[in-house]
């Protein structure tokens, strides 16, 4: 990562606000509440508002911070993601998400956020390298400025196998169970998208839940007639459940569903809530070789928000 402070300041987001007491089991003292500073960028990747942390917190309060800031009543996005000091060679940054996933949409904001502090021109391009929670290895980014806006091309973590799965909720329709290291993604093909299709996803993902301790299960709800997709993103950690404006690692999942399903390579537009962004596929025998997702990324909003949980 590079040397801005503005990325990594060094010192602790935290205030005190007083002192935490303990009481006994049988008649515990509530402790006083704790106030964060936040030092927050917001960013638009394809509309899924992600809001990325700049001050420096413990790995343990992430969670309490995340729920506050994307709650209604606060600053409010779909997701929250950390800033952090990046260790291998190489990388400008690393991310690291709430619940410890993996996010190709933070991944571009995070690129973006980068990118912008390049002169790059109003139609400059350059390379962001990226840790990540939930990635093995680097993540890259190819950051393209366009006037105020930035077009990224994100390569992709590739999944550790993806099969046909016959969820209850669906009956017969085609369906792709696709696993990655710290996530389960099911592409459910259907014609319409509805309030009881939203109904049952929504069942899918609590009964996933259950029986996967991945940090994050997500159902992507998808018309191949159209190329329309419903991400559904749930963090059983965050106890959070919602329908995502857009969704880059979903995306991502939706072609290699794709591949497998027409043994093809894949280069296709997936229309979302938020926009429509790009996904490309190449596979030998239906297993993807090489997964890329892109879409347009823009700075909304840069600020300090004040917690109190």
């Amino acid at each position: 990562m590079n040397d801005l402070a503005i990325i990594h300041p060094q010192v602790q987001g935290r205030t005190p606000v007083a002192t935490r007491t303990a009481g006994s089991d049988t008649d515990p003292v509530r402790s006083v509440p704790s106030r964060w500073d936040v030092d927050f960028v917001k960013l638009s990747p394809t509309l899924n508002m992600t809001l990325l942390v700049r001050t420096v917190h413990p790995a343990e309060e992430y969670r309490d911070i995340a729920t506050a800031l994307m709650s209604a009543g606060h600053v409010h996005a779909e997701q929250v993601g950390f800033v952090q000091k990046a260790s291998s060679p190489g990388a400008h940054a690393r991310l690291h998400m709430a619940a410890g996933e993996f996010c190709g949409n933070a991944c571009m904001a995070l690129a973006v956020l980068n990118a912008s502090e390049q002169a790059l021109g109003r139609e400059g391009r350059t390379q962001i390298v990226l840790e990540a929670s939930g990635a093995e290895n680097v993540v890259r980014c190819e950051v393209e400025r366009r006037d105020t806006d930035y077009y990224c091309r994100l390569d992709m973590p590739l999944p550790r196998g993806a099969e046909s799965f016959a969820p209850a909720e669906f009956g017969n329709l085609p369906s792709t169970l696709v696993t990655y290291d710290d996530a389960v993604h099911v592409i459910v093909e259907t014609d319409r998208i509805d309030g009881g299709t939203k109904a049952r996803a929504e069942r899918l993902a609590a009964q996933l839940a259950r029986t996967n301790d991945a940090p994050l299960v997500a159902v992507m709800v998808y018309v191949p007639a159209t190329g329309q997709l419903a991400p559904l993103i749930h963090i059983p950690a965050l106890g959070s459940l919602i329908w995502e404006s857009s969704c880059g690692s979903g995306t991502a999942s939706v072609g290699v569903h794709l591949a497998r399903t027409t043994r093809a390579i894949v280069s296709a537009n997936v229309i979302q809530p938020g926009g429509s962004m790009w996904v490309g596929v190449t596979h030998e025998r239906g297993q993807a070789t090489d997964l890329q997702i892109a879409g347009i990324v823009s700075i909304v909003a840069e600020g300090k928000a004040y917690i109190r949980v």
